[in-house]
């Protein structure tokens, strides 16, 4: 009778999986949509029912005291949350270089307050904040989260929060699903986690020069500090021997430029026009198996459409250039692969087929000719990401992105994944979950929208980046990247 007893529940596991799998093939398209630099709780904190800085029972903060940020010395709790020191945009007398002597707690950036007299709007951008590979450990300080202020660039803004239910994006949350519990891939920037977005790893740079690794010390979680470095974060911001791009060992952490065009390096003075100058150094190309690969292998189609991306192979002038549609060359990973060589036939015919601009996006999404997997990136005013864009153009770019989809003929099979690639440099109060060597890093917001969504619902599975990868590779039963993290969900319980 037990033989029995566990051979029927050994069935009926096999048929809920099997009913699984084939509820799940009825999305026929899946689309992310990759935005920039904001932590959970900077634009959700508010969000009723998750698990932000507010108790959405009282609409109070659930205690000041567990989110004091402390001093360098990692003990001394700050008197007052520092000032910014870093540069600022031109935003009118709101200038967040204002703010200091905050109280050593969270606060509205877009509120009236001594630092802002009128609230810094959503609409408008504040300064830069440090987002690299080892600040971001640092700040994290084990998970206790309280050394944002400390090794920030920005001072208290890392404190800095909005009221999100100006955002459409909020509204579509609030109509689908919210991950409350949806955490950076990679410590550190941007550069490092569009590459796990798509490979779930970390790229190499064997033999990089001296003057692209950094210093860190014994523990291999924190940069090794200059003798001039202030103390304490009320004194200025900290000084390293080397922040610099590369780890002791060979890895590429932070933002280094494509050897491809369109790179950050101009082609050398008589060279190659499709190439970055090799004496630049640029990121040697890399060749480890990326999500596109395993698509392809599977006869999946899929394409990475990116905003600007036509402009930018033809007209330099828009990299990196903020009073333009400030195309980022390292916001586009595949162009860091030896597959997409431009100066081969091989390579040409790969980015034909997967490198594609926002043009072609508006033109499939009309026809409903989008691939299986859609990847999108806005071009750099419409991402988010602070310094160089502001909270309000990016949501109504990507709202008005999400209106197309569900007009489109393939709405009704369709699953839209919104998120983040990383923090900015913003808090968050949630410590991240154990991982391995490259995070995961802090929490980020993702939206779950799809007919097939579970509607009204915010989901508190934990998820990271990599679970974009496995839902994907579950989808259409691909080989699983060695990357994708196993404690990670695979945003399944997003859905019916």
């Amino acid at each position: 009778m037990i033989a029995i007893s566990f051979l029927s529940l050994w069935n009926d596991s096999l048929y809920a999986q099997e009913k699984g799998d084939a509820s799940l093939r009825k999305i026929e398209t899946i689309v992310v949509i990759y935005a920039e630099n904001r932590s959970f709780d900077n634009l959700y904190g508010m969000f009723p029912g998750a698990n932000g800085i507010f108790n959405n029972v009282n609409g109070k903060l659930t205690d000041c005291n567990d989110f004091k940020q402390v001093d360098r010395d990692g003990v001394t709790p700050l008197a007052y949350l520092p000032p910014v020191w870093n540069s600022v945009p031109p935003t009118g007398d709101n200038s967040v270089s204002s703010v200091n002597k905050l109280p050593n707690t969270p606060f509205r950036i877009d509120k009236p307050s001594i630092a802002f007299p009128g609230g810094l709007m959503p609409d408008k951008a504040t300064p830069d904040l440090t987002h690299r590979f080892y600040n971001n450990q640092m700040q994290i300080n084990g998970g206790k989260n309280n050394m944002f202020a400390a090794w920030s660039d920005a001072g208290g803004l890392t404190m800095g929060y909005y009221d999100g239910s100006v955002m459409r994006l909020w509204k579509l949350a609030k109509q689908y699903t919210l991950a409350d519990n949806f955490f950076m891939g990679a410590f550190g920037g941007s550069f490092l986690n569009h590459f796990w977005l798509v490979s779930a790893s970390t790229p190499t740079y064997p033999d990089a020069p001296a003057i692209l690794k950094s210093s860190v010390e014994t523990s291999g979680v924190k940069l090794t500090l200059a003798e001039n470095s202030p103390v304490s974060a009320m004194s200025g911001k900290a000084v390293y021997v080397a922040d610099q791009s590369v780890t002791p060992d060979g890895y590429a952490v932070n933002t280094l430029q494509p050897a491809y065009q369109p790179s950050g390096i101009p082609p050398a003075a008589g060279g190659n026009s499709q190439l970055a100058d090799p004496t630049k150094n640029p990121l040697p190309p890399q060749d480890f198996k990326t999500i596109g690969d395993l698509l392809s292998a599977k006869g999946v189609s899929w394409i990475w459409y990116a905003g600007g991306w036509n402009e930018a192979l033809k007209n330099r002038s828009i990299i990196n250039n903020n009073k333009s549609s400030n195309f980022q060359t390292h916001h586009q990973p595949f162009n860091y692969f030896k597959r997409f060589d431009p100066t081969t036939a091989a390579g040409s015919e790969e980015r034909k087929q997967h490198l594609k601009d926002y043009s072609d996006l508006q033109k499939d999404m009309v026809a409903g000719t989008l691939p299986s997997v859609v990847f999108y990136k806005p071009q750099g005013n419409l991402n988010q990401h602070p310094g160089y864009a502001d909270v309000m153009s990016g949501d109504t770019h990507i709202a008005k992105v999400v209106h197309e989809l569900q007009k489109s003929p393939q709405w009704k099979k369709m699953a839209i994944i919104i998120t983040y690639d990383e923090n900015g440099g913003f808090w968050d109060h949630v410590a991240p979950p154990k991982g391995d060597r490259w995070g995961p890093g802090i929490r980020i917001p993702a939206i779950i929208i799809s007919p097939w969504a579970k509607t009204h619902f915010v989901d508190h599975t934990y998820y990271d980046t990599t679970s974009i990868l496995k839902f994907i590779t579950k989808r259409f039963e691909l080989e699983p990247l060695p990357g994708i993290r196993p404690q990670a969900g695979d945003l399944t319980n997003a859905f019916h």
